[in-house]
């Protein structure tokens, strides 16, 4: 299987990255994926916080840190990569990829490309996508609406939102629908990833003593999340090698 990275950004905060990327994380572990995490908020990271086992805090603007995700992707056993962008590095961290020369091997073949990118409610984030086409000729790109804190999309005209979107070839759209406020804030207490508090089980592997509704709340819109995940195929995406040996058992 060949190396996978997936990043995951915006260049505006406060859209939901990380709560895509935790649940990203959690859909390869049901997959039986293997995956790591890099969590660019450096110092302290949030990401890190929910997977700790699988993820490490990289400052991506600095050389040494660029080293430690791209210098080990051949020799890495976990062969999917997962990179939670800061807030505002997305088109400066694709800088980046393509001035290391990493889009180069992308476009080889070497290696396969995706870019979540999460977008704001407004219009004007939809501009945000004229700062990334440049880099996306040969990566899978996904659009996301996430549907955080009670957002409400400007519904976009369809012209105008096309004219962005078929910019860029390989473009996918899901919607990431919203999750129960108390169910979110009582995973954000607990400090696990989803898959976790809907199995009650805590962060030392113990038993959990999470409540049942909330747990039902999450595994309904987690299933929801993974559903959309599913419709743009994206383990045959990243991971083609996975998606034939499951075909293979099921025959």
């Amino acid at each position: 299987m060949k190396p996978a990275v997936i990043l995951v950004g915006a260049d505006k905060g406060g859209v939901g990255k990380t709560t895509v990327t935790r649940t990203l994380l959690d859909y390869f572990v049901a997959h039986n994926v293997p995956t790591r995490a890099f969590d660019t908020e450096a110092p302290r990271g949030t990401l890190k916080r929910f997977h700790p086992e699988v993820t490490e805090v990289v400052d991506v603007t600095t050389i040494p840190d660029q080293m430690k995700i791209f210098d080990t992707l051949a020799e890495a056993e976990a062969k999917i990569t997962v990179i939670d962008v800061r807030a505002g590095l997305l088109s400066n961290t694709l800088r980046a990829l393509r001035d290391i020369g990493f889009l180069d091997i992308v476009k080889k073949g070497q290696v396969t490309f995706s870019v979540f990118h999460i977008l704001g409610p407004s219009i004007a984030s939809l501009s945000e996508i004229d700062e990334t086409v440049g880099f996306m000729d040969d990566a899978h790109y996904i659009l996301v609406k996430n549907f955080i804190n009670n957002t409400t999309f400007f519904e976009w005209d369809p012209a105008t939102y096309n004219s962005y979107f078929r910019k860029i070839k390989d473009a996918h759209d899901i919607t990431i629908p919203k999750l129960n406020e108390m169910a979110c804030e009582q995973v954000e207490i607990a400090s696990v990833p989803y898959v976790s508090f809907v199995a009650n089980k805590a962060g030392d592997g113990e038993p959990g003593n999470y409540s049942f509704v909330l747990r039902g709340y999450v595994r309904h819109w987690l299933g929801n999340v993974w559903a959309e995940f599913d419709r743009v195929k994206l383990i045959d995406m990243v991971a083609p090698e996975v998606q034939r040996k499951g075909a293979a058992r099921q025959a």
